[in-house]
């Protein structure tokens, strides 16, 4: 069954490439404060080939998601439990046969890629002829051949610290990626082409000890004891079909390869950035001479990864399978006016187009087009046993791979035909969460006839035994995830919150969702819908039986629920603010700790402002309060915090945020003067709040002025050259792509140590 021809399908998982992300640059202020925000992430999605086909909306570009909206003041109540919502409950089919993989994927690729000619010949004609331009092939990319040889002087590491801040990962047992880690006396980075291990004990005289050269640009990295884990994208074969608009662009912390990984949900699509993955382990036992065990290669993009002790599960997507078709004759005529006998020629060269387009589809073999996993530059025999497709799927595949960092043996690996989505995982579960959107006249969910978006949810088995993990149902509830803080799990249930419609329209609204795995469908337990009218999520956080939101239009409504009851949720209390969390972090069990914009009320809208620290006391649920706040700048002021969660460092009393401070602007006017970009450490506490202890300047230009052009910066980007940070007892390290900083946060002001890498 193909997707053009498909009448009845029970659910129709859209495929294709997601594209159209914003480039993040900065919108002038006339369309800031009259945006409107685009279609839903994945709305129309641009086929696997990378046009758009006519079976789907023809979404535009989106434009920058914005905050600075013209709507009537928000006088409804947030409402609370609902009639309930039917999710659609649905488990994936597992392949019989790979022949019966194969003739569906073939299947899949032809009725997209005559869908996508279909639409390209259309426009041709109907423009009067376009122009087209050649695509430059990707270059070779195997990366750098050697490195400064290590220093030989590392001594016997000294008595390390009492005590180390770690990754401020989402769930405390389970580790994040990212491409800094440290243990209790070294640090390891990966950037530049390199992984490199620093001394960072006694502080004052850290430095580097060890460097490897990376074959690949540097993603991300684990550690446990002697081994580490680092990830590094390659580039595609020039002659592979890589699609552009895959690329990950808008809201999300700069990775040490350059490009933009969506950790913050609004304003990009977890897509991955179109390369394939190298997962590389290495013996660092001698911290000297990182050793270089094994290499894995994966045909697909890097995701999500996440750490169980010795356990490395990785969630990464193949948005295409590889057949090197063309969209464009490359004999079309453009840029010139068509007669009839042109448009005639065009005709024909599709059509032929069509035919050897097939023909490569046809002959493609089997190996190409499913992920693939090569183990020290061993190609593995592609199985058929692990892969799922939904009753009518194309040609796009979302894997789990999973192995023991501490053991030789090959990685295993799941995979469902899906396009991927926003990642959490919890001890013993992964979820996985794509947007949808409804087409007019294709399939839909059954139980969601009258909802244009969803999210299909795609819970697999992990944990401590990599070997254990699989693929364990599927299901879809209404709306579209923010990221992976959207959802929690807990005693078996899985929590989420999505958003329905996009401002300023006055049908958005959000839902939260509990639903529980039973017999391979993810089912709905309990529901409350239709949470803040008119306004969308910004931020979420699950504490046990309680949960927190934070929805924005004009003011900051906190929203606080108690979740104690899976088949009955209730929403207890609401406290309104100006402007809008992004980030909401448990202070402790009485107290949260957000980051994120203020804002200046406008009446029928309001301009977002300087960024907010705040302190909300939430021990009786239903009378919220809003205890101590900070404001830092004026708008165009941004943090690395503000778009992942991962730049957040809270660590016995201090708070460490990548920061750039711009002056000057506000009501609606962006800052003119940057007056810092570095590192703040302040001291927080429930009962005095915020008070800054001190600074780590990092300039952004090689001339040690700050870039003022850089105050008008999108909300959602930061632009502070740090983007990390950890301490060390009372030493803080400061860290940027370029090197780091090291002060003692009893005195700051001057820095004890620095490296550049």
């Amino acid at each position: 069954m193909s997707l053009s021809n498909s009448k009845s399908a029970r659910v129709w998982l859209l495929v294709a490439a997601l594209g159209g992300c914003h480039d993040g640059g900065t919108p002038t202020q006339a369309e800031s404060d009259a945006m409107t925000p685009s279609a839903a992430a994945g709305s129309g999605a641009p086929g696997a080939f990378g046009a758009k086909p006519t079976t789907v909306s023809d979404p535009q570009t989106p434009s920058k998601p914005s905050n600075d909206v013209a709507v009537a003041p928000n006088t409804e109540k947030p409402s609370g439990q609902q009639p309930p919502v039917a999710a659609a409950m649905y488990a994936l089919a597992k392949v019989s046969t790979c022949d019966d993989a194969e003739q569906k994927l073939r299947d899949a690729a032809i009725a997209e890629m005559n869908a996508q000619l279909d639409t390209n010949l259309a426009n041709y004609l109907r423009s009067g002829g376009f122009c087209v331009y050649p695509t430059a092939a990707l270059p070779a990319n195997s990366g750098p051949t050697s490195a400064p040889a290590p220093s030989k002087d590392a001594s016997a590491p000294s008595a390390g610290p009492t005590a180390v801040s770690t990754t401020n990962n989402q769930v405390a047992s389970v580790d994040e990626a990212d491409f800094i880690k440290n243990d209790d006396h070294y640090i390891y980075q990966v950037g530049k082409g390199a992984l490199r291990v620093l001394e960072a004990w006694p502080a004052a005289s850290t430095h580097e000890v060890g460097r490897i050269a990376l074959d690949g640009t540097p993603l991300k990295l684990f550690v446990a004891g002697d081994r580490a884990v680092v990830y590094v994208s390659v580039p595609r074969n020039a002659n592979a079909n890589t699609n552009a608009s895959s690329k990950v662009a808008g809201s999300g912390a700069v990775i040490a390869g350059g490009s933009s990984a969506c950790t913050y949900g609004y304003g990009c699509t977890f897509s991955g950035d179109g390369t394939d993955t190298g997962i590389l382990l290495f013996d660092v036992t001698d911290r000297t001479a990182p050793k270089l065990l094994h290499r894995y290669d994966i045909n697909s993009s890097l995701i999500a990864a996440r750490r169980i002790d010795n356990a490395v599960h990785t969630v990464v997507a193949k948005l295409d399978s590889n057949f090197g078709v063309k969209l464009q004759p490359d004999t079309l005529r453009s840029c010139m006016p068509l007669t009839d006998q042109l448009k005639d020629q065009a005709k024909t060269e599709f059509e032929k187009l069509r035919k050897d387009n097939i023909a490569l589809i046809q002959n493609k073999p089997l190996a190409d087009m499913l992920p693939s996993l090569r183990v020290d530059g061993t190609a593995t025999e592609p199985s058929c046993d692990a892969i799922y497709r939904a009753a009518d799927s194309g040609s796009a595949f979302t894997s789990l791979v999973s192995f023991d960092m501490s053991k030789s043996e090959a990685p295993g690996m799941q995979t469902i035909i899906s396009r991927p989505g926003a990642v959490y995982a919890s001890e013993s579960s992964l979820y996985i969460a794509v947007p949808q959107a409804q087409a007019s006249n294709q399939p839909w969910f059954d139980a969601l006839p009258n909802e244009k978006e969803a999210s299909t949810l795609h819970a697999f088995r992990i944990g401590k035994d990599p070997k254990a993990s699989a693929y364990l149902g599927s299901g879809v509830v209404k709306g579209r995830v923010l990221n992976q803080f959207s959802m929690d799990e807990y005693q078996g249930n899985l929590r989420i919150a999505t958003t329905t419609g996009h401002l300023p329209s006055p049908d958005a609204h959000n839902t939260l969702s509990v639903l529980t795995l039973q017999e391979g469908r993810l089912q709905q337990q309990g529901l409350i819908d239709h949470i803040a009218p008119s306004e969308d999520i910004r931020s979420v956080r699950f504490d046990g039986e309680r949960g927190f939101m934070v929805t924005f239009k004009k003011t900051d409504p906190l929203f606080a629920f108690d979740l104690k009851d899976p088949k009955a949720p209730k929403l207890l209390g609401e406290l309104m603010i100006p402007g809008f969390s992004t980030y909401i972090h448990m202070l402790d069990d009485k107290h949260l700790l957000t980051i994120g914009y203020d804002a200046d009320d406008h009446g029928d809208f309001a301009f977002f402002d300087g960024v907010i620290l705040q302190i909300f006391d939430v021990s009786d649920p239903k009378h919220l309060a809003l205890q101590h706040k900070a404001i830092i700048g004026t708008r165009g002021s941004s943090s690395e915090a503000l778009a992942d969660h991962l730049a957040f460092t809270l660590f016995q009393g201090k708070l460490a945020l990548p920061m750039t401070i711009c002056e000057g602007g506000g009501d609606g006017t962006y800052g003119t003067n940057m007056t810092f970009s570095g590192l703040i450490v302040y001291d927080v506490s429930v009962e005095k709040g915020f008070s800054e202890r001190g600074r780590v300047a990092n300039p952004p230009t090689p001339s040690g002025q700050y870039d003022h052009s850089l105050c008008s910066n999108w909300w959602s980007n930061a632009s502070s050259e740090v983007k990390r940070s950890l301490f060390m007892d009372d030493f803080v390290y400061a860290v940027s792509a370029n090197g780091l900083h090291v002060q003692d946060t009893r005195a700051m002001g001057k820095d004890v140590a620095t490296v550049v890498f």
